[in-house]
């Protein structure tokens, strides 16, 4: 698998304030990779890093092969901050077209790869239109084609659907997960479940320090994860859920949220669970096949 981003014991003060401890990942080409943590953790600082826009104070960044910043990279990685706009006075076209002969496009070459971008995401039909004529997830959708001029590798997107309501999130989401083919997407976001659907690696910082995760806890080839949320507290759920067959474990990881372990075998566990709330009278919220990334972020913390 190819390697896209190694980071070696990274560090980065400014002035005595320590931003990055010691951080250790690589990054592959393939499915989005979600970067996680409170406010004030570091993800701005990495991102920063990663474009170039800053440099480590110690420790070493390499991106495909080249230090960020290099000229190499040029076209190669993208960046899209969360509050991303488009001038609302001209047309998208007009403005992606501008983008990409910044790049070094023909102009008769730019216009071509705007109507490619803005084909990806879905508005062809809008080309001519200004941005305050699209709808707030349509405006996400251009500024998210302007980061695809030139085919990018690597596509950083902070906070992709913060400010989107439920409909033009999953858009976005959607979106996202098509062009997964085109580039590898690294995501920040503080919405854990959206990152769970969409992400296969999981980079969690916290304080500037980093914790590397994958999206969902699968276990072993013989040993799977099933998180039961119920609607409501009853009584002893944990004991009559380790009495189901295979069951090697169940994690009250917080109020009326099972974590259960169990081992795989020919009969489908989801089944026989879904057979028990039934006869238990339990109405339940939501079953994923999987250890929540809530969960594995803070039952390891804690």
């Amino acid at each position: 698998m190819r390697t896209l981003i190694k980071a070696q014991s990274v560090t980065k003060y400014f002035g005595s304030k320590l931003a990055l401890s010691n951080v250790n990942f690589e990054i592959n080409k393939g499915a989005p990779v979600a970067l996680v943590g409170p406010n004030g953790a570091g993800k701005t600082t990495l991102f920063s890093l990663l474009c170039g826009y800053v440099f480590p104070s110690s420790g070493e960044l390499n991106i495909m092969h080249q230090q960020p910043g290099n000229a190499h990279l040029f076209g190669k990685l993208s960046a899209l901050p969360q509050d991303a706009q488009l001038d609302p006075g001209f047309s998208i076209i007009h403005q992606l077209t501008f983008y990409a002969q910044l790049q070094g496009l023909t102009k008769s070459r730019a216009k071509q790869e705007s109507n490619r971008v803005l084909e990806l995401v879905g508005l062809s039909d809008a080309v001519d239109q200004r941005p305050n004529d699209l709808s707030h997830g349509m405006r996400k959708r251009a500024t998210i084609a302007q980061a695809l001029i030139g085919a990018p590798q690597i596509v950083l997107l902070d906070e992709a659907t913060a400010g989107l309501d439920p409909v033009h999130a999953r858009e976005i989401r959607e979106l996202i997960s098509t062009l997964s083919n085109e580039a590898t997407f690294i995501l920040s976001s503080h919405d854990l479940s959206e990152l769970e659907r969409l992400c296969g690696q999981i980079l969690h910082l916290d304080q500037g320090k980093l914790t590397e995760h994958s999206a969902l806890s699968q276990g072993t080839s013989n040993q799977c994860f099933v998180t039961l949320r119920l609607a409501q507290k009853y009584e002893d759920v944990e004991k009559i859920l380790f009495a189901l067959a295979g069951v090697r474990n169940v994690h009250n990881s917080q109020a009326k949220e099972y974590v259960i372990e169990y081992e795989k075998s020919g009969e489908a566990f989801d089944i026989q669970l879904l057979q028990c709330c039934h006869q238990q009278g339990w109405q339940y919220q939501q079953l994923v096949n999987g250890n929540t990334l809530e969960n594995q972020i803070f039952h390891k913390q804690h």
